[in-house]
């Protein structure tokens, strides 16, 4: 399926930002950074695609329950400050996505 541009182009940086791919510990924080710009359809939509391409070691399930995990449970100011601190690393404007 092919992602919107603005979507896309979240791909692209997620993968500059996790070069190597996404750690498990770093989902629910990730998710929970995307979710505060995008709705929840669109966090599946760039989850869906990162599984597809082998980034996210994960299944769809697995996606839906972790979004809910969100909604119901944030992470904790250190995963969020963590995951952030490694998406800057990879060149990512956290500034202008107000994560």
């Amino acid at each position: 399926m092919a992602l919107p541009p603005f979507l896309a182009s979240i791909v692209e940086w997620l993968r500059a930002g996790y070069p190597e791919g996404v750690p498990e510990q770093d989902y629910v924080p990730l998710f929970a950074l995307l979710a505060r710009r995008l709705s929840d359809e669109e966090v599946a939509q760039v989850a869906d695609t990162l599984v597809e391409d082998g980034d996210l070691s994960i299944n769809r399930i697995d996606i839906a329950v972790l979004i809910s995990k969100i909604t119901n449970n944030m992470p904790s100011p250190d995963d969020v400050d963590r995951v952030r601190r490694q998406l800057e690393a990879g060149g990512w404007d956290t500034t202008q996505y107000d994560l």
